[in-house]
């Protein structure tokens, strides 16, 4: 069964029209949708704390800003957008207080709500939609006349009304210029992880990493190195995104389509898609959000530990050096 793909020609932004929606918080994500929903003709506030460094900002942009308690209880629509560590606390502290029946609470992650860290009351509408990108490119392509795909998922409906001011969210922030799914709170969070902890920002570079490590240590130039495993990276994940597995295949040469089915299944073995399997089941049974709640609460020192690894790594060092000798690589890296 093919899923439904909710576009602009199906999706109405009336049920959100008449609404004020407030984003809580103005960083990475929530910067793009506050200014993504003032740009599609919605009524829009920031809500931030006092002493916010973002207000500054958020209010050079045009936006109105108040203080987290003072813009829930304003507003008809609250989408919480601040990082998922800190979201359980400002939510019973700052939101759930001026939470009024036929509200609607809003998500871009699943996470607090699947894993149980916030129970929101029954007469409140809950959803998520989540642009499948950082915020930077959210903006960036709604600016541009596009958008970013995305997901939405309603968890209560208290109104009847939750799934149609879900895909006008949508709309709004530019997803359905795209397109979006429709998806569950649990199967969004469980897949979002397992892409990030399995692939994107767990996989690919350490795959990048053990590569430009095992060049180096063979004797070839460093640079030589970096070029190989890390600027070219783009490249093929770019015509990846464009055309394909087999399109990509089909883009290059024969020596390195003919390597890579060779090579591929020695480099992902049976025991590494099993080692995936596991990464999974801890994701689903909730061992992993244990680990990061734990981890948070202490003051994130094995994160700390890890960034510090990875400052302090030669990849970093000839990255940072090819960039300032490259100023068109640099931008581009740094526009992403």
């Amino acid at each position: 069964m093919t899923a439904t793909l909710y576009t602009d020609r199906s999706v109405d932004l009336s049920p959100i029209e008449e609404k004020l929606v407030a984003v809580i918080g103005y960083g990475n994500q929530a910067h793009a949708h506050a200014q993504n929903l003032r740009d599609s003709g919605l009524n829009v506030v920031v809500g931030l704390r006092e002493g916010s460094a973002s207000r500054a900002k958020a209010e050079q942009a045009g936006l109105r800003v108040l203080s987290v308690e003072d813009a829930t209880r304003e507003a008809d629509v609250i989408m919480l957008l601040i990082p998922d560590e800190a979201q359980p606390g400002v939510y019973e502290q700052s939101i759930a207080p001026h939470l009024a029946p036929g509200k609607a609470l809003a998500f871009g992650h699943g996470f607090n709500i699947h894993f149980g860290r916030i129970t929101t009351p029954e007469d409140v509408d809950v959803f998520l939609v989540a642009p499948k990108g950082p915020g930077r490119m959210l903006r960036r392509l709604y600016v541009d006349g596009s958008g970013l795909a995305g997901l939405f998922a309603v968890a209560q409906d208290a109104t009847g009304n939750a799934r149609a001011l879900a895909l006008a969210y949508a709309r709004g922030v530019g997803c359905t210029r795209v397109g979006v799914l429709e998806t569950t709170f649990k199967e969004e969070t469980e897949t979002d992880l397992f892409g990030e902890q399995a692939v994107l920002c767990g996989g690919v570079p350490s795959l990048i990493q053990a590569g430009f490590e095992t060049l180096v240590e063979a004797g070839y130039q460093p640079e030589v190195a970096y070029f190989e495993t890390v600027h070219e990276v783009k490249l093929i994940v770019d015509l990846i995104y464009e055309k394909g597995l087999a399109g990509m295949r089909h883009s290059i040469s024969n020596t390195a389509e003919f390597g890579g089915y060779v090579t591929g299944a020695r480099v992902v073995t049976p025991e590494t898609k099993a080692t995936m399997r596991d990464v999974l089941a801890d994701i689903q049974g909730g061992r992993f959000a244990e680990q990061f709640v734990a981890d948070a609460d202490a003051g994130f020192p094995s994160m700390e530990e890890r960034r510090h690894e990875l400052r302090e790594h030669p990849v970093e060092g000839v990255g940072a050096d090819l960039r300032t000798k490259l100023p068109l690589l640099q931008t581009r890296e740094t526009e992403v």
